[in-house]
Formats: structure tokens, sequence, C-alpha cells
């Protein structure tokens, strides 16, 4: 399976989502996460070899390829109508991360304008960072998009303060055992990985 996570707006979790979907793929079958976003965030991530998969440059992205079952692709932000319809049509799924807020929903609205216009059909949305209740967001947020049309993953990404622990120590979530609400963080990327899979 090729999954490929992009989006037109930074700050919306797209490496988070990449490193954790890869972390629960290679808890199925070797997995390998392609680094494709110039600013290099996977690797940065991956530099103290704490990650249960691998991760690689783009530009060794051919030769790994052979060697796992699923790939992860973490590419640039804002990427361009080209861009984005080869992304598309190059793997099995298109995540697009976003958070509930209004700039950010604004921003997904035009990535899926332009992938509805190249007729792109095997992407879904998944909301991120979303705030703990008693806020709303997170759902307000999700029924939007829904009652749009958009495919839009069940599951929602909840902001823990875990996320940013585990990038700074190379790991995942899953890693932090004594952090609190990493446990928590890591139940919903292994929810989105169950629906990713289902």
């Amino acid at each position: 399976m090729i999954i490929t996570v992009a989006g037109f707006k930074g700050g919306v979790g797209k490496t988070t989502t990449a490193i954790h979907v890869a972390a629960y793929l290679q808890e199925l079958a070797p997995t390998v996460l392609v680094d494709g976003d110039p600013n290099r965030s996977g690797l940065t991530w991956a530099r103290h070899n704490r990650l249960p998969f691998a991760v690689v440059d783009e530009r060794a992205a051919a030769r790994a390829a052979r060697s796992y079952e699923h790939i992860v692709i973490d590419t640039a932000a804002r990427p361009e109508e080209e861009d984005l319809k080869a992304l598309a049509e190059g793997c099995d799924l298109l995540i697009i991360p976003s958070k509930p807020d209004t700039l950010s929903l604004d921003a997904l609205r035009l990535t899926i304008n332009t992938l509805r216009a190249i007729q792109a059909s095997n992407y879904r949305v998944l909301l991120t960072i979303v705030p703990p209740k008693p806020s709303r967001d997170g759902e307000d947020a999700h029924a939007a998009l829904v009652a749009a049309g958009y495919p839009t993953f069940a599951t929602m990404i909840r902001r823990y303060k875990a996320f940013e622990d585990a990038a700074s120590e190379g790991v995942t979530v899953a890693g932090l055992h004594s952090q609190r609400n990493a446990q928590e963080g890591w139940a919903d990327y292994v929810a989105v990985g169950k629906e990713i899979v289902s």
C-alpha cells in the first residue's frame, strides 16, 4: 500500500500523521517513510534512530521501495495542481490533514476543489490538532466536512503536547510510556490506521 500525506497549509500535523501512520502500518508489515518535504521533518524526527520503521530521503525512494510492503510519503506543503495530480495518481490513498479552524478549512476547500477538478477520488480528510472538550471545534468541523460531501476519516486526532515531545525525542507517542495523554494520542492514530486498512 502507498499512502501519501499532503496539504495546502503548513502546521496541520502532516509529518506527525505520516510518522504515526507509518508506525501503525509497520505493525502489520515492513513499512518505509519517504521524506519528500524540503524541510526534511521526517528525517529530523528519525535522527535518533528510535522509530520502528525506516525513513529515507525521496531520492532513495526507488531503491528502498523494493524492500517494503507499505510506503508512506510525507510531501512538501502547498503542492501545485500538477503536483497534486501526480501525488493522487501515484498512491492508493491521499491523506489530507487539516486543523478545524477557519484558515485551515479554507485551505482544505481549495485542496478539495483542485482534487475534484482533476477527478481524483482516492483521498480522505483527517482532522488534526483538535482542541479538547468542552470545545466543539472538531465535531462542528467534522459535521461540516461530511455535509459538504468530503471523504473524511471518522477519527479525529486530538491535540496533545505528547506529539511535540515525541518529535523532540525521535519516537512515536506510543514510545512515550510515562507521558500523560501519549497513549490516547497513539489510540487516535491506531483508529485511523484501522480505517485505512479496513
